[in-house]
């Protein structure tokens, strides 16, 4: 199926037109980003975006995977990458958010591999996907928490970052319990920041899992953790 080409034509011409190149400079080093920013602030994305994909429904599943897939692919700056994911989470497309989309955000996670993409990914789209199928996603997100890609692992530790109550504690603790060994900042942060939102809903669990780690849990995830238990 053929992406929706009037789409990515006209979202790729608006935002070059839109470009402040000073800030664009800025943006790609703070971001230490492979591909160039247009430089437009997120406020101003979001406005920009929003007439356009309101404009330019897509009827097709196949065509609108396609369409998220051109503006990720073929991104020539990295707010085209952006742009593919808000039309990937966008309401039009509410009734095909369900597990056979999981193959294309681990293509974005795995490809994206940066914070900004990944966080995204995990906790907005990933995230409402597995509380509305559990069964059948909980064994793909316990996977992705052993894999080799770190991006997938972080993933698999923040998917359930705003599921408050409804958490599957065993699958978050599955998730920590994989990872809890590994000495990347990203791995780390993410399961300080994991503890901590959920320490929102349950601080005793949350204090159980930090003493039940011990010195395994790095100084980081148990700052993070505690930050709001002190």
């Amino acid at each position: 199926m053929q992406p929706n080409t009037a789409l990515v034509a006209r979202v790729r011409a608006d935002l070059a037109a839109a470009g402040d190149p000073e800030r664009a400079a800025a943006q790609q080093a703070y971001m230490k980003s492979a591909l160039p920013y247009h430089g437009i602030a997120s406020t101003e994305l979001k406005k920009l975006l929003r007439p356009i994909l309101a404009g330019h429904r897509i009827d097709d599943r196949q065509a609108w995977e396609a369409t998220v897939r051109e503006l990720w692919d073929g991104a020539t700056h990295r707010e085209q990458r952006y742009a593919a994911t808000a039309l990937l989470g966008h309401r039009f497309y509410r009734g095909w958010q369900d597990p056979e989309l999981l193959p294309m955000h681990r293509h974005l996670i795995v490809t994206g591999a940066w914070w900004d993409h990944v966080d995204e990914l995990a906790t907005r789209h990933v995230g409402p996907i597995l509380a509305g199928h559990r069964a059948e996603v909980t064994p793909l997100m316990r996977a992705w928490s052993r894999t080799e890609d770190l991006w997938l692992r972080r993933t698999a530790i923040l998917c359930q970052l705003h599921h408050k109550e409804q958490t599957d504690l065993d699958l978050l603790r599955e998730a920590i319990d994989a990872n809890v060994d590994d000495r990347s900042f990203w791995i780390r942060k993410a399961i300080g920041w994991a503890l901590r939102q959920y320490a929102r809903t349950d601080p005793d669990w949350v204090r159980s899992e930090v003493a039940r780690h011990g010195d395994r849990l790095s100084g980081l995830s148990r700052r993070e953790a505690m930050k709001h238990l002190q």
